[in-house]
């Protein structure tokens, strides 16, 4: 199997390709597979992002403690290898570390103290990037040396939805010898069955597989890359031409040439990614809610969906669809906010504010024909009296004003979605994240209430309650989910998880 390269200028360094194919010989051969991605992490700290991707990547380096298996529609333990909740105290969360779990290079055992030092860091890096995924957790405690207690600030239904495949476990012997930047750079050492071999920020990602590891089957590839490739068109090129042996999110228009290859499928699957349009109410104008009803009700789904996204879509009536925790198909079609440039007119009159002008900012190359559909939107809010204008920075300025709250309208999507309550806690409570900024008495209490109630069904309901309260303000106009298309190449066995993670122990070179 090739090992891709870095791309150079406009074509690709198939030069390069062949050196680097050549100098592995049958004897040592080791099996490499490649995947085109989109978007990548951007640091060496492992707390540093809060991307599907960079979870991930890091979960398989330093282990967490679970995550969500679709297989079986359950949460499953990773370093964790059970739990439990008080039935006194539904506050109390016990874990229970596996015994025995070596680090790479050193051996050393995985303890309870490393997991407190993780939630520790979490909250009180500088970098950190993931506060939001411990921000309920009160106190964490080791009982043992494999026993981890965890008390929440209130009772939290949802909890590992926060923590599991989000919560890396770093080392505390590391940190407290070197420091993050030294720990993080020259001693990325983790329970995972991969190691981090090299990092080149905005470029690519190598893991290593660790063959002692305990989750490191022989059928996953030695060594698993991950190459930046925002456009589409190189991604396929790529794929087609066997310089990556996956490609991510591959747009309706390019299929064709896939289903048509010798050397590549197409691979559907569904997605729980939720894309919107964010308009933060601590911007002016944004603050005025009628002003975004008025743009909710200006973009026609349906027509982006057929057209632009050529039906490889699923609208979202609601802010959740099917298949994610707490849908309610009858609750969806109260909360559906139609198409209607008349009504659309009329808010923006009433709001005045018609011919007022707005940037609309972008990802170009991050989602599935993010620009292209963008660029529909911007006649569409035009028509309704707004001076509209489609702003296209870099992904990276983009991404990190975002995180910031720097940016008053733009679209994007919040991935990782299968029990809602993270996300929502996340972008519509209040000093949740501060990438939209949205505060409501009504939502903080019903996103509270749904948190701390464990009845499945009786929490289903608080959730819709939530989210209708969230629809009726509107700082978010929910779009679609993305029926996801991959590229994987004929000798490779993979089967893409609706998060966008890409998890090498469910991968095989044939």
């Amino acid at each position: 199997m090739k090992l891709g390269t870095r791309i150079m200028g406009a074509g690709f360094a198939t030069a390069a390709l062949m050196t680097a194919a050549a100098m592995v010989s049958p004897v040592d051969a080791k099996t490499r597979v490649a995947v085109g991605a989109t978007e990548t992490i951007s640091s060496h700290n492992p707390h540093g992002d809060s991307i599907s991707m960079g979870y991930g990547i890091w979960c398989q380096v330093y282990g967490c403690l679970g995550f969500f298996d679709f297989k079986t529609g359950s949460y499953k333990g990773m370093l964790a290898e059970r739990w439990e909740i008080d039935k006194k105290d539904p506050n109390v969360w016990t874990f229970y570390l596996r015994k025995g779990l070596k680090r790479h290079n050193d051996g050393k055992e995985l303890t309870s103290a490393d997991v407190v030092h993780s939630f520790w860091r979490m909250k009180n890096d500088p970098q950190s990037r993931q506060t939001q995924n411990v921000k309920h957790v009160a106190k964490t405690e080791a009982l043992d040396k494999y026993t981890v207690r965890v008390t929440t600030k209130k009772p939290t239904a949802p909890l590992l939805e926060f923590l599991f495949d989000r919560v890396m476990i770093t080392s505390k012997d590391l940190y407290d010898k070197h420091g993050s930047k030294i720990a993080d750079r020259k001693h990325p050492w983790g329970w995972g069955p991969y190691k981090l071999k090299k990092i080149e920020i905005g470029q690519r990602i190598v893991l290593e597989k660790d063959p002692g590891n305990r989750w490191a089957s022989k059928s996953m590839p030695d060594e698993l890359m991950f190459r930046v490739m925002r456009e589409a068109e190189q991604r396929v090129t790529a794929l087609l031409n066997k310089e990556i042996q996956i490609a991510q999110f591959i747009p309706p228009h390019l299929a064709s040439r896939i289903a048509k290859s010798k050397n590549a499928n197409l691979v559907p699957t569904s997605s729980v990614e939720l894309m919107f349009l964010a308009m933060s109410p601590k911007h002016k104008p944004w603050d005025n809610a009628t002003l975004r009803k008025a743009v909710c009700h200006a973009i026609n789904r349906d027509a982006i969906i057929k057209a632009i996204l050529k039906g490889q879509a699923n609208r979202l009536d609601a802010p959740i669809g099917q298949g994610q925790y707490g849908y309610d198909p009858e609750a969806a079609k109260k909360m559906k906010v139609e198409y209607d440039v008349a009504k659309g007119k009329a808010l923006l009159k009433k709001a005045g504010m018609v011919g007022l002008k707005v940037e609309l900012h972008t990802p170009v190359g991050r989602y599935v024909n993010d620009k292209q559909v963008t660029e529909s939107m911007i006649p569409m809010l035009k028509a309704i009296g707004l001076d509209a204008r489609l702003k296209t920075p870099e992904w990276a300025t983009l991404w990190a004003n975002v995180q910031k709250g720097k940016v008053p309208f733009f679209y994007m999507g919040r991935g990782g979605v299968v029990d809602p309550s993270p996300a929502f806690a996340q972008y519509f409570e209040t000093n949740g994240s501060p990438r939209i900024g949205f505060s409501n008495a009504n939502v903080d209490r019903l996103l509270q209430k749904e948190r701390a109630t464990f009845d499945p069904e009786a929490r289903k309901k608080v959730l819709n309650q939530a989210f209708a309260e969230i629809v009726k303000h509107q700082p978010a106009c929910f779009m679609w989910r993305h029926k996801l298309l991959y590229g994987i190449a004929k000798n490779v066995s993979y089967k893409p998880t609706p998060t966008g993670r890409i998890w090498g122990y469910a991968i095989s070179v044939k």
